[in-house]
């Protein structure tokens, strides 16, 4: 009876050690992107990825593929770690994403960027991006930031073409930059950029600033053009996300592919900023 007993606890205990349930706070996306690393601890990436990515999830490898299907087939590994320091969930409680840094094979260090989606109670995985690093100075590292959304919204009867709207509206904000970018080059992202904005960027450390990020691209970049694949936005109309290629023209005279993904916030005056960027060298 006792040996059923524990087998019993022993089930439980593991269910819940790999539990991603939604909650509406970030505490329970926090939760889950730690069991999401723990259980590729346990049984490898392969079967965490699947188990934690929504059907429609999309991985960057290094250019987008549906997240389900391309660790189906891929090799596997245990030696994964990483860590968030910083969610922001809307205030739809639906949508949220979290960023921190990663270790792959003992020793290749880098930044990660995920966006989540709860349905059905669960967090499932959209969007997952990372790019090699430097590691920071031991004490250096960014702070954990995980903040709670303030106030509850709960979308009613939104119809399709209501979603379309909003969704153009984040599209638009995109071609406005890029065209911005086109005539005013990377000082354009001045206008577009929160004063707590974070860049993750290959081969730094994470940039933590407006003033730090816009002092970066005049240091390295000369043009950069964005060509924005998808974007969708949190029913809570406080978050959204775009991804696509950016073609970036160094001041060294070298010209570089990479995907992107942006996190963008709606501004008290309507007005949406960038609040996470990343980048990671495409394919082509």
């Amino acid at each position: 009876m006792n040996k059923i007993y524990l087998s019993i606890l022993s089930v439980a205990l593991t269910a819940n050690v790999y539990a991603q349930k939604s909650d509406g706070t970030v505490k329970s996306l926090v939760s889950t992107e730690k069991a999401f690393a723990q259980k590729v601890a346990k049984d490898g990436q392969n079967a965490a990825f699947i188990n934690f990515s929504a059907p429609d999830g999309i991985v960057f490898r290094p250019n987008p593929v549906n997240a389900k299907k391309f660790f189906a087939t891929a090799p596997d590994t245990k030696d994964l770690t990483w860590e968030p320091n910083y969610a922001r969930l809307s205030k739809s409680r639906d949508w949220g994403f979290t960023s921190g840094s990663y270790v792959a094979g003992g020793k290749t260090y880098g930044h990660y960027l995920s966006i989540w989606r709860g349905k059905d109670g669960e967090w499932q995985l959209v969007i997952d991006l990372g790019t090699d690093a430097i590691k920071p100075l031991k004490g250096k590292e960014p702070k954990n930031t995980f903040v709670e959304p303030t106030g509850t919204y709960s979308p009613k009867f939104a119809s399709a073409k209501d979603l379309k709207v909003a969704t153009d509206i984040i599209y638009s904000t995109e071609k406005t930059l890029n065209t911005m970018l086109k005539t005013h080059g990377v000082q354009a992202f001045s206008g577009f950029i929160n004063p707590d904005a974070r860049l993750l960027f290959p081969g730094t450390e994470a940039i933590i600033g407006k003033d730090g990020i816009l002092a970066f691209n005049n240091r390295v970049i000369d043009k950069i053009n964005l060509k924005t694949t998808q974007a969708d936005k949190a029913l809570g109309g406080d978050f959204a996300y775009t991804y696509g290629i950016a073609t970036i023209d160094y001041k060294a005279d070298l010209r570089e592919s990479f995907n992107y993904v942006f996190i963008w916030e709606r501004q008290a005056n309507a007005t949406w900023n960038i609040i996470a960027q990343i980048f990671t060298v495409a394919e082509r």
